[in-house]
């Protein structure tokens, strides 16, 4: 907690707003979503989603995999307990709908379901799209699968894997997504793993979002590897993620938002 502290404190020392960026791409997708004040019928949906998982009072056993997902332990956890300190927040959510919403992506990739709370604020930001979440625990991602269906999600596949075995058989292709959300494993060795396996689907259209990113000092760093790497061309950081672009036409440029 303490370590967090000290980077929020950091983080509103180097942050700007919309006045600091001088990048026509940055500064729309600043103004046009992520300070967009439109009170979207969307919200109320997802906070109904959350709230009837709030109010589930069934223990389910839930699979914890370790770095790597090579090491694992199981415990019962309430269902309402998952969605209180596992989901994403109301704040993120809403932003999370927003970005989806603005890039429309028609491929979207999910790594680390949990319940569903992210799952089901990007579908509302493009119901056409088809999304592909990844989930190693397979009570959890049943829990999911039920609750998407109570909210008629149906563009969702649902898959119970370890997420380096999904990735061993699939087929990467440039288009195959372009829009991932990582928030399923916060080990720099993990999430740089995940990132070199999934360049080759990147666009020049490609929207990648790392929850999480100064969670500790070694996702921090994890941060600093992937701002730095060659393919990487614009990042955002607003604390709770980074976002990663690989637009060829722009220079390479790090921004800190405060949203």
């Amino acid at each position: 907690m303490l370590f967090k502290i000290k980077s929020y404190i950091q983080f509103l020392w180097r942050s700007k707003n919309e006045h600091g960026v001088h990048s026509p791409f940055v500064f729309d997708l600043v103004t046009k979503c992520f300070y967009d004040k439109t009170k979207y019928p969307a919200y109320l949906i997802v906070n109904n989603y959350r709230n009837a998982l709030l109010k589930n009072k069934n223990f389910i056993d839930v699979t914890d995999f370790g770095a790597g997902s090579r090491v694992f332990k199981s415990n019962k956890r309430q269902v309402a307990r998952i969605a209180k300190t596992a989901g994403i927040s109301k704040r993120s959510a809403a932003l999370l709908f927003r970005v989806v919403r603005y890039f429309q992506p028609d491929n979207i990739l999910e790594i680390g379901t949990s319940l569903g709370l992210a799952t089901s604020a990007m579908h509302l930001g493009n119901k056409n799209a088809k999304i592909i979440t990844l989930e190693g625990c397979p009570q959890t991602i049943n829990q999911c699968q039920l609750q998407l269906q109570k909210f008629d999600i149906n563009n969702v596949e649902c898959v119970n894997s370890k997420f380096e075995d999904y990735f061993k058989t699939l087929e990467l292709k440039p288009t195959t997504f372009n829009f991932i959300y990582f928030d399923g494993n916060h080990s720099k060795t993990a999430t740089l793993a995940y990132f070199e396996i999934l360049l080759p689907t990147i666009t020049n259209e490609s929207v990648w979002i790392f929850d999480d990113i100064h969670w500790s000092a070694e996702m921090e760093l994890t941060w600093k590897i992937i701002k730095e790497h060659p393919k990487v061309t614009v990042t955002i950081d607003n604390f709770q993620w980074g976002m990663v672009f690989f637009r060829n036409e722009q220079v390479k440029e790090h921004f800190v938002i405060r949203i």
